[in-house]
This record gives structure tokens, sequence and C-alpha cells, in this order.
């Protein structure tokens, strides 16, 4: 595997200077250094008397290069050079083409490399964020074959698969979310505002109340004097957790242990670590890559602690001879269907094509657990809802309905 070469870092800077009619001219350009953005502006007639780097905001919306940018990317760089229009010329109508101001900056600045020799993927590795290293590994794959174009349009190919399974897996997870914030929001507005009343009108009763009653009234007693701390500790909490996940290696493999025991959540998680790990090892084998290598690069994109371990496992277990479907057996992570497809394409010679049938399976089958999921939470949100608002009303009218019956 490619080493990572240093990351380059692009700036916004502002500048003031003088054109060549002598007049005063202003504004802001993106660079890496101020000595490349003054030497971009005298291309441009201008003399720069001020030049400082823009601080950055501290939230920013919107321009961010996103990995479905890259995707996007990536097919138009597939179709030109399929094309044949040649690289740098390629990289250059994107830049010039393109809307948005920091993916225009990015190109910019990797075809301007690219025009000077610099490898292709030499250059896209200082751009980690934006190519991490199977991009890069791939696109050095097909430098050397003098494959690239044949080569790029797998890997547009496969960012646009693997964008799509990210964004059905955020859609499995965001409507249990969206259940428990709208559970826990409608909650805390009856504690606060409406049982408060029902508290009122309890105390002029001078009978004793029912015991759910009285628990409730507790609650919101609770929450009424102390609700900044329970904000306060459920927004540290997450602050915290989302700091550990980020930190610590520990926290983040016991977080995927855990998420895939969750009912059905855990289905399409597995569905899906299964199908990135096939449109991974597919990809990087049909490029030419090692296969101890591919398997590497397709154990950090299955996207879990779990299938990471067992595609590591086996991928020593390839190093001392063993075949794939063998190896993949012995982890007892995969289907056995993954298994017996991947045999079938190791005895005819085709197994880059039998892993992206697998992925194509899979992946059809996430798309029709989060519709599934999708349906069976709509009316469970209702049903959920109907349990807070109704327990919480029952709580009240307990009192009332022992009152009448006592005076009945």
């Amino acid at each position: 595997m490619a080493k990572k070469k240093d990351v380059t870092v692009i700036d916004t800077f502002t500048w003031k200077g003088v054109n060549r009619k002598g007049l005063k001219v202003s504004g802001e350009l993106q660079g890496e250094t101020p000595l490349e953005v003054k030497a971009e502006l005298r291309k441009q007639g201008v003399n720069v008397t001020k030049i400082q780097k823009k601080p950055k905001p501290l939230f920013s919306f919107g321009d961010k290069v996103t990995p479905m940018d890259i995707a996007v990317v990536s097919r138009q760089i597939a179709t030109m050079l399929n094309a044949g229009v040649p690289l740098v010329q390629s990289l250059e109508l994107i830049s010039r083409s393109n809307e948005k101001a920091s993916l225009r900056v990015l190109m910019t600045a990797i075809g301007n490399e690219v025009s000077t020799g610099t490898p292709f993927s030499q250059v896209l590795r200082k751009y980690p964020r934006q190519f991490d290293d199977l991009y890069c590994d791939l696109v050095d794959a097909g430098e050397q074959s003098g494959s690239l174009d044949t080569i790029y349009d797998r890997i547009s190919t496969y960012k646009e698969k693997s964008e799509a399974l990210k964004s059905k897996i955020k859609k499995a997870m965001f409507y249990p979310a969206a259940v428990l914030a709208v559970a826990g929001i409608v909650t805390m507005l009856l504690l606060l505002f409406v049982i408060p009343q029902f508290q009122d009108i309890f105390a002029g009763f001078g009978a004793k109340l029912p015991a759910f009653t009285l628990f409730v009234l507790g609650i919101s007693d609770l929450v009424q004097h102390y609700w900044y701390l329970i904000i306060g500790g459920v927004m540290l909490f997450v602050f915290l957790f989302k700091r550990a996940h980020r930190s610590s290696q520990k926290v983040k493999d016991n977080t995927d242990k855990f998420i895939l025991k969750i009912p059905v959540i855990s289905t399409i998680l597995d569905k899906a670590a299964v199908a990135r790990f096939a449109r991974t090892l597919s990809t990087t084998s049909a490029a030419g890559i090692p296969l101890v290598d591919a398997l590497l690069s397709a154990a950090g994109a299955s996207g879990n602690y779990v299938y990471r371990t067992a595609v590591n496992a086996m991928r020593g277990e390839v190093m001392g001879g063993m075949q794939i479907n063998v190896a993949m057996k012995t982890t007892g992570v995969f289907p056995d269907m993954v298994s017996q497809m991947v045999m079938i394409g190791e005895e005819s010679g085709d197994i880059d094509g039998m892993l992206s049938k697998v992925a194509d399976i899979y992946e059809q089958q996430v798309d029709d657990a989060v519709d599934a999921l999708t349906s069976l939470l709509e009316p469970m949100i209702m049903v959920v809802l109907g349990v807070v608002v109704g327990g919480l009303i029952v709580a009240m009218y307990l009192p009332i309905f022992q009152l009448g019956s006592v005076v009945g």
C-alpha cells in the first residue's frame, strides 16, 4: 500500500491591492499559502499591499466538500476519460463548471499539481479528508496499469453505491431517533405545563391520591425545578460520548458491538456490512490490487468492529494459503450464501463478478429492510405517543374518577 503524503490544507485569504489602472481593489482568494495567493493575483495584474488568512467561522454550512460531491466528480472524471479527454483537461473542465466554490478550489489545486507532472494518486493523497487510502490505491493501480479510464469507471460506481448505502443506513437510524426525540419533547411539555395545572386542582381535594398519580406529580415537580440540569446532563452526555467515540478505539468497538444487538436495526447493519465488504473487495480485486491488500481495504470499509475483526482474521488465513470461502466460513460472521457464492466465484475464476452480485443482492436487501422499518415505525410513533400521553392523562384523571365513585 502506498504511504500517505503531506496533507494539503486550503485556506481563504483576504487581500487588498492596486490593479493595473492604479485603482485600489480588495477581495478574497483561496490557496495553500499567502505566497501562492500573491502569485495568482500578480497574474491578474494586482499588486498586493496586504494579505491575511480569513478566520474560519464557528459554524459553516453548505460549502463543505461532501463524499457525495466526490462521487459526482468521480463519475465526471470517468465519463471524460472514457471519452478520450486527457486527465489534466478533465480536471480543468470540472473545476471551471462546478458551482460549489470549495470543490472548484479543490479541483483547481489538484489539476495544477497534476499538470506539473506529479502522479495523480500522489496528489490525491494530500487530501485525505476527501480521498481516502482505498480511493488513492485504486487510482495508483490504474496509473501503473495504464487503464485509469477503466479503473475510474469502477471507482465512480463504487463511490455511488457506497454513498447510496450510507444514505439508507442513515435513514434507518433516523426513524428510531425521531420516535424517541418526539416522545421526549411531548413528555417534557406535558410535565412542565399541563401536569402542574392538575396539581393545583388536586391540592383542594383533601383526599389521598393514587400511587400512579403521585408518581407522575413527583416527576413533574422534579422536571419543573431541575429541567435545566436534566437538559444539561443529556447534552453533556452526548458531548462526552461523541468525544470518547472519536478518541477511543475501545468505545468505538463496544458501540459497534452494542448496535449489532439492537433488534431490526442490527439486521440492516449486518446486511450493509456484508454489502460494503463485497463491493470493496470486488472493486479492489478487479483493479488488480493484491488480494491481501484488497482484504485490508475491505476490512476498513466494512464499517463495523465485528466485521472488521472477522475480515482481518480472514486475511491472516488467506496469507497462510487458505481459500477465501473457507476462511470466510471460519469467522462465523458471514451468511452461508455469501461463502458459497464466493466459492463458486473462486472455482469459475470470476470472483470479482460474483462479489459484485453479492453486493447487489445485499444492497437491495438493505433497501427493502429500510422501507419495511419506515412502514413499521410510522404507526409505532403514534403508539408510543399514545402510550406516553395517554398514561399521563390517566394518571391525572384517576383521582377524579375515584372522587366520582365515592360521591356516587
